[in-house]
């Protein structure tokens, strides 16, 4: 049985991700979070950072690298 990125249509796309809109610029099915690896399919890709040209799974996930990227994000003051 395929699962739903095997086939023709079954590789990673290649993408330019712009303010509220992204660009595929090699087609694919899906892109992988940069975050945590996983697949998502360009029809449910809904976060990614426009500054560091990348894709997430989920909020929780865009939220994450942030913090990375910015350390004193975490301090509460």
């Amino acid at each position: 049985m395929m699962n739903r990125f095997e086939g023709p249509g079954g590789k990673e796309a290649r993408i330019r991700y712009l303010d509220g809109d992204f660009q595929v610029t090699s087609p694919g099915a899906f892109v992988r979070c940069a975050v945590t690896g996983e697949s998502i399919p360009l029809d449910e890709l809904k976060y990614w950072s426009v500054a560091r040209q990348e894709p997430y799974v989920s909020a929780t996930a865009s939220l994450r690298r942030e913090i990375e990227a910015h350390p004193e994000l975490r301090s509460r003051r």
